[in-house]
């Protein structure tokens, strides 16, 4: 067996290069002393003590949970776990060896260990005696164990044996427990590698390997399976862990990878694309700011001038301090290597034409102009975790000037949104093209009729509704096909659309452009209800100083109601979102150009 790298090593040694490859099972200490000479980022770890500390006074202040309330959630008393372990064990902390606060950390792994199942799992919400979410609990308690190992004060050792039995009940769970979803796998991972560098077990590593021996998925367009923002965050973090411990060096690469792509995806103002996510956040607003120390950690090693760019930028976002400065002191006292000042200066190239292909999404940056066009949601459309399903094509931003999305319904048997099969690119063209069928359903042939009426409940063919109408053995006929094509040519950020969609005559076709809450919306009529008709006159877009023209438009119908497809309008459901809606409508056949810029 190889030798595995303990915690104390890992943190005075630091990582490995990102192309470095072991030669030997062994290597020794001044090997990477040598090659790790940075010096300590002061300026950022005073900022991390001074912002931990406060967080520490919030906590101390709050009242006690009850104890006749059930804890559902334990992620918060985990993370105050982490950072009261960090300030207690601080010398520059104001709360350093503080009895008060050894009480209050004493009373907060008594719930986690009130709680803990005898099998070492704990409770998630609906998730119960969870594998997974116990792992991310131990993102935390680990940490908080190790700096509490480091300093090893008297007074705190009872507080350090009730850390180790629940690290080590819940080791049992990751040994033997099971996942749901794609990125469970590697979250486990890393907290067996945590278990394992503070109290060995040939056990832990053995489990690894089994989860490791199905591979780790990502794209050539550099995303995992999941195509998440949050769920990237979870496992480039991940990766790193075991990179570090596990003597994975090779891991790093695909962290490298994702990042990159992670780039690609954020706007100048730290604003994650998130349309093409297959889990819950493809329809949230997300920021950057849970890569930082994934970034970090990266330009330090690779000394990459994009990742160096990407901890600026995450850096200067209003939500830094909250998100990063006030919980993450125990990571850089973990590990020395986070708190090294980065050795490049960072650096990109504002001005980009990246197409995605296996997402089938396309960004484009031209200064402050921003474009993401998307077209790979997984078909047949199903409103289900793991499945894309965001009928957002375009998205359009110079400066504070933002559409938020551009959609295409119709009226067609009430299918709702267009959603393209894919994109394919010409030059500087890309074309979304989608076909709707819908169908009518002849009688049974006579070997399949029933005189009692009681047919088989299923699905129809076309998915639009289930009936007790065996769908599977009639004939389809009356069958109607929709074709919706989309071409889209930029030109330095302008943009030149041309919509046709043909098929059954007559048709309501809408055009939903979605603009950022508070915009000002000229040159379009409003109706009572605050929609925007855009009629036949250039739209204007304006937001502080930046501004967005759009148009010409086109009004044939004001029926902008239940553009959603009945997988959504039967439960009384919507994707229509917060922000000024401006609305360009006709009938098919239906062939209108526009231009945004």
């Amino acid at each position: 067996m190889k030798h595995q790298m303990s915690r104390g090593e890992f943190i005075k040694l630091g990582g490995f290069t990102l192309a470095g490859a072991l030669v030997s099972d062994i290597v020794s200490a001044n090997d990477f002393l040598n090659s790790n000479t940075a010096k300590e980022d002061i300026q950022l770890m005073k900022k991390l003590i001074l912002n931990n500390d406060a967080k520490v006074k919030s906590i101390l202040n709050k009242a006690p949970l009850d104890p006749t309330i059930r804890v559902s959630n334990f992620r918060p008393i985990a993370s105050s776990i982490a950072v009261m372990a960090a300030s207690i064990s601080n010398s520059k902390s104001e709360y350093y060896k503080s009895k008060l606060l050894a009480d209050k950390l004493n009373q907060a792994i008594d719930i986690l260990l009130k709680e803990q199942y005898p099998d070492g799992t704990l409770d998630a919400g609906g998730n119960m005696q969870s594998p997974p979410d116990t792992a991310f609990i131990l993102e935390y308690i680990c940490p908080a164990a190790a700096v509490l190992n480091l300093e090893k004060q008297k007074d705190l050792e009872i507080l350090r044996d009730k850390l180790k039995k629940f690290i080590v009940n819940a080791g049992e769970a990751m040994i033997t427990g099971g996942v749901h979803t794609p990125n469970h796998r590697w979250v486990i991972c890393a907290a067996l590698a945590n278990i394992n560098s503070l109290y060995p077990d040939p056990r832990y590593i053995r489990r690894i390997n089994e989860w490791l021996a199905e591979g780790i998925y990502i794209n050539e367009d550099g995303d995992y399976s999941e195509r998440s923002g949050v769920y990237s965050a979870v496992i480039d973090k991940a990766l790193i862990t075991m990179a570090g411990l596990l003597h994975k060096p090779e891991l790093l690469e695909i962290v490298s990878k994702n990042l990159t792509t992670c780039y690609y995806h954020t706007e100048t103002n730290g604003d994650l694309v998130t349309v093409n996510s297959k889990r819950q956040d493809q329809f949230m607003n997300l920021t950057v700011v849970k890569f930082y120390l994934q970034y970090r950690y990266m330009a330090i090693h690779t000394n990459n001038p994009m990742f160096a760019y990407m901890v600026t930028v995450i850096e200067n976002l209003p939500s830094f301090i909250n998100d990063v400065l006030s919980d993450s002191l125990v990571f850089f006292m973990e590990n020395e290597e986070f708190r090294k000042q980065i050795p490049v200066e960072g650096k990109v190239v504002n001005d980009f034409e990246k197409f995605f292909a296996v997402s089938n999404l396309a960004r484009i940056r031209r200064g402050k102009i921003s474009v993401t066009l998307f077209g790979g949601n997984d078909k047949p459309i199903m409103v289900v975790s793991g499945r894309s399903s965001n009928p957002n094509f375009l998205m359009y931003r110079k400066g504070d000037a933002i559409l938020k999305y551009m959609r295409l319904s119709t009226s067609f048997f009430r299918l709702g949104y267009f959603s393209s099969d894919g994109i394919v690119k010409e030059g500087n063209k890309y074309i979304l093209k989608e076909i709707k069928e819908a169908d009518y359903y002849q009688p049974l042939a006579e070997e399949f009729r029933k005189a009692d009426g009681d047919y088989k409940l299923s699905e129809s063919p076309d998915g639009r509704f289930w009936n007790k109408m065996d769908f599977d053995s009639r004939t389809k006929s009356n069958v109607k096909k929709q074709v919706t094509v989309i071409e889209i040519t930029e030109d330095n950020g302008t943009l030149n659309l041309d919509f046709k969609v043909d098929g059954p005559p007559n048709v309501e076709v809408t055009i939903e452009m979605c603009f950022k809450e508070g915009s000002n919306i000229t040159g379009a009529i409003m109706d009572e209800k605050k929609n925007y008709f855009l009629k036949s006159e250039m739209g204007l877009l304006s937001l502080g100083a930046d501004t967005v023209q759009f148009g010409p438009g086109k009004c044939e119908h004001l029926n902008v109601e239940n553009l959603d497809s009945e997988e959504y309008t039967y439960h009384q459901g919507s994707l229509r979102t917060n922000g000024e809606h401006v609305y360009i409508t006709g009938f098919t056949p239906f062939h209108h150009k526009m231009t945004i810029s």
